[in-house]
């Protein structure tokens, strides 16, 4: 029996591209950029998958001139690229992968933060000119970030998690959100307030 055939739109790690072999019949883009859409449109003719990404629209068009596709998986925690409703009418079976990014996110919001308020970016900059000669007391002096006031704006579980790092560094935890968050008030002793109150902190 022949295998499945799969489009994998862009080159994604191989600890993913090796669940492939002998599942199903794979291509892969090996190229960096996107590819152009008549592109797309040939290589997605006569798959039964396609493991896309945010940069693939996957809509009506798509699903008729790929009448065959019954799957697509799309490489990203939303799914904003892909009609969902044409793809529900057509029967094709879309899937994506949440939650993968929550850390990911939630430490990159936390080191922009640390790096702001530690002025690590402009050092770095004034260190490679040349311009630093000494050290000097009031020099690049940044802000405390222990037992600061954090606000976050959206306490869904990237909020949550940016929430659990600014609790190690005993902030003081405010946050916006548009339903009451009780769990995350008592675990975090985090404070809801309005986006009117988060904003004038």
């Amino acid at each position: 029996m022949a295998l499945p055939k799969v489009y994998v739109t862009r080159r994604i790690q191989d600890a993913g591209l090796s669940l492939l072999p002998g599942r199903v019949d794979f291509e892969v883009w090996e190229k960096d950029a996107p590819m152009d859409r008549e592109t797309f449109f040939e290589k997605a003719s006569g798959v039964d998958g396609l493991l896309c990404t945010l940069s693939d629209r996957i809509d009506e068009e798509l699903f008729s001139r790929c009448p065959g596709l019954k799957v697509a998986s799309n490489y990203a925690v939303g799914f904003d690229n892909i009609d969902v409703a044409e793809a529900t009418r057509r029967g094709v079976l879309v899937t994506n992968t949440p939650d993968v990014l929550t850390n990911a996110t939630a430490d990159l919001a936390f080191t922009l933060l640390l790096s702001s308020a530690r002025r690590v970016v402009e050092a770095n900059e004034f260190l490679r000119s040349g311009d630093w000669k000494t050290w000097s007391p009031n020099l690049l002096l940044g802000r405390e970030v222990a037992e600061a006031v954090i606000g976050i704006v959206g306490m869904g579980k990237i909020g949550q998690a940016v929430a659990r790092r600014a609790a190690g560094f005993s902030m003081d935890i405010i946050f916006y959100n548009r339903s009451p968050k009780p769990d995350v008030e008592k675990e975090l002793g985090a404070r809801q307030v309005s986006l009117d109150e988060l904003l004038q902190k």
